[in-house]
């Protein structure tokens, strides 16, 4: 499944630093002055999987193919941006294409490089993006529920649940909170999903700080933190200057680097294992001698739900999975020891794909 994560953030925060690096690019620039991002930037990372190495060295796999993530780096936002300002609204609508929002907080101190705002407040930083997405959702929902009212008081079933959403989120957003705050059922997700609300999606706080407190964060990612946990968000600490010059490195050296920094993994893998905890994401893995592949999937999903990631036929068609756990793959050395072993079980429909799983469907064409 592709998977799109939008980073968001008033302009000079570090987000095109920060995407520089995620992706391994200079797709975007990063220079000391706003608006310096005036595309939205694409790039797709392969998502860090260990696991997957282990699985393909076991099965002396031909090729390894990682899952992706891509991350849409969106021109800095500023006050009024709803209205236009700055670059605007024309880059909220790139946002809404996206399955959750990355919000980039400065929580170094640089004299260097200005703040749009003239200070280092992070929390208001954060703020003033939350606000306007909120902004533009007020002013969507608003608009759209005159029309939807009316069909709902003419008894339509579908513009009454919507109705009944919408008032939900205007609820919040009027209170001056995210949309994302609103109970919704899991049987109204769908319909709540169709709104395409900006404050709606997953969002992970990320606080960027200075290279010294790239282990532990500072008071100011403290503060983010805290304000994560309010805002039913993630957060995790990340040092992008960092980041961007680990990224030139290769493995053994970007380990070296990392070491003398006192972190045991680069800040992308971080960010990347946030952002699946955030969606309810996990990993299972097919395996043999011509490939090893990392598949993504919902927590919770079905194995025929688990095959059609792989192709709809394989899902459609479905006849059983042949499944072994990671561990017991490991421990037993391969698809073979694990059979012998009595640890590879065939699964029917109704199994839910435990992470870490290699899969093998059988399936009618």
């Amino acid at each position: 499944m592709a998977l799109k994560v939008a980073i968001v953030g008033l302009p000079n925060v570090g987000k095109s630093t920060l995407f520089n690096a995620l992706t391994k690019t200079a797709a975007a620039q990063a220079a000391n002055y706003p608006f310096c991002t005036i595309e939205p930037n694409t790039g797709d990372v392969a998502v860090p999987e260990p696991r997957l190495n282990v699985l393909a060295g076991i099965a002396g796999s031909k090729e390894i193919i990682p899952s992706r993530i891509t991350f849409v780096d969106i021109a800095g936002l500023v006050r009024g941006a709803s209205k236009g300002e700055g670059l605007g609204n024309q880059f909220l609508a790139n946002i809404r294409d996206c399955d959750a929002i990355a919000f980039v907080a400065r929580c170094f101190v640089d004299d260097d490089i200005t703040h749009v705002e003239n200070r280092i407040d992070p929390i208001s930083d954060l703020e003033i993006i939350e606000t306007e997405l909120m902004l533009a959702d007020l002013e969507s929902l608003e608009r759209r529920r005159v029309q939807i009212e009316k069909r709902a008081k003419g008894g339509d079933k579908e513009s009454q649940l919507n109705l009944k959403l919408i008032d939900a989120a205007l609820e919040k957003l009027r209170d001056g909170k995210p949309a994302r705050l609103a109970e919704v059922s899991k049987e109204d997700k769908k319909a709540w999903d169709m709104l395409q609300l900006l404050t709606a999606l997953p969002a992970l706080y990320v606080a960027n700080v200075e290279e010294g407190s790239a282990d532990k964060g500072n008071e100011l990612s403290d503060l983010v933190a805290k304000r994560a946990a309010e805002d039913n968000a993630n957060s995790v600490v990340i040092s992008a200057q960092i980041e961007s010059e680990i990224a030139v490195l290769d493995d053994e050296e970007q380990k070296e680097f990392l070491e003398t920094l006192g972190l045991e993994e680069p800040g992308l893998n971080r960010l990347i294992r946030e952002a699946y905890k955030l969606l309810g994401l996990q990993t299972y893995f097919t395996v043999g001698p011509k490939e090893a592949r990392a598949w993504t999937i919902p927590v919770g999903a079905t194995a025929p739900q688990a095959a059609g990631v792989i192709h709809t036929d394989f899902e459609k068609g479905f006849i059983r999975g042949e499944t072994i756990a990671f561990d017991d793959y490991v421990a037993l050395k391969g698809e073979a020891g694990a059979k012998e072993a009595g640890k590879m079980r065939a699964e029917g429909k109704a199994y839910v794909v435990k992470d870490g799983d290699v899969m093998h469907f059988l399936f009618n064409n």
